[in-house]
């Protein structure tokens, strides 16, 4: 775990130079509008924000403000730090990451073992299509549907907003119901693998009662496999969805970097994608410990 840490920096680098590059490759600058600045002025914006040196001396000048702190001045906004605004944005996505990772384990992993538990049964088929269409429902065509139906047919919901808790709801079932129906179908497919094992007959055949078989023996085991999606899919609701965040105007980091990609705001995005980097690197290290909690059998090796 510790040669996991020490390597942070320098898979942070090469996510810092892989976007550096493909930024500058893009067609289109920051400073393109439908009708064209003077090329006085647009010198002089570039000379402003140090966009006339050569490329490598951005990129490593970029480096080391990055490392002491200072993600640059937004392009959008001259009066605004990047961090200043990830900042503002960074605890409503993390509050709205949060509540989609509950509402994906509680939905998943009960599904996913009254499906094993109950295999081929009525109640493992209904659990299992309820999965498959999570799963291949795309997270903005949900939020789609629970726009329409339960702010504009059933008026039981706002459409969007972020101030009030019935405000959440649709946000979080729509970023979690997608990862719920993965977990669910990695859960299913995990446990029934377990319970056919030799040392769950002899748990059985020791009198232990089907409570204590099933969460001391066959689920503990069980979730090895579900923590190991858990990490990236951690990261990716914790970080949050930017289209989530646009159909119901979340105020979060999200609709920022979105605007950010759309007016070729440097500096703003190269801090979102950065702190990605960060959080899925970040879940995967806490999946290593979660693995070394489940199984104390497992050594993790780099």
């Amino acid at each position: 775990m510790l040669r996991r840490v020490l390597l942070l920096p320098v898979v942070l680098f090469f996510v810092a130079l892989m976007t550096f590059v493909l930024m500058h490759l893009t067609p289109g600058g920051p400073w393109d509008r439908e009708k064209p600045l003077a090329p006085a002025a647009l010198a002089n914006l570039n000379a402003k924000y140090h966009l006339d040196r050569p490329a490598p001396e951005q990129f490593l000048s970029y480096l080391w403000n990055a490392g002491h702190g200072d993600f640059g001045v937004s392009y959008r906004y001259p009066d605004r730090n990047v961090s200043e605004i990830i900042g503002e944005g960074l605890r409503t996505t993390a509050t709205l990451g949060g509540l989609a990772l509950a509402v994906a384990l509680a939905l998943g992993l009960p599904l996913g073992v009254v499906a094993a538990l109950k295999r081929n049964t009525p109640g493992d088929y209904g659990s299992m299509l309820l999965a498959v269409v999570g799963y291949s429902m795309p997270s903005f065509v949900l939020a789609t549907l629970g726009v329409i139906l339960f702010a504009a047919v059933w008026h039981l919901l706002p459409s969007g907003g972020w101030g009030s808790p019935k405000e959440w709801i649709m946000p979080s079932l729509a970023l979690g119901l997608g990862p719920a129906a993965a977990i669910a179908r990695y859960t299913r497919a995990s446990l029934l693998e377990i319970v056919a094992q030799d040392y769950v007959r002899t748990a059985r055949a020791k009198g232990l009662g089907e409570g204590a078989v099933v969460g001391r023996h066959e689920l503990r085991n069980a979730l090895l496999p579900v923590v190991t999606i858990l990490g990236p899919t951690m990261a990716y609701l914790v970080t949050g969805s930017f289209v989530i965040e646009e159909v119901f105007h979340v105020p979060g980091i999200g609709r920022n970097f979105i605007e950010s990609v759309l007016s070729r705001d440097y500096p703003m995005i190269m801090a979102s994608i950065l702190l990605y980097a960060f959080a899925v690197a970040v879940a995967n290290l806490l999946v290593d410990v979660a693995y070394a909690a489940l199984d104390p059998r497992i050594r993790v090796s780099a």
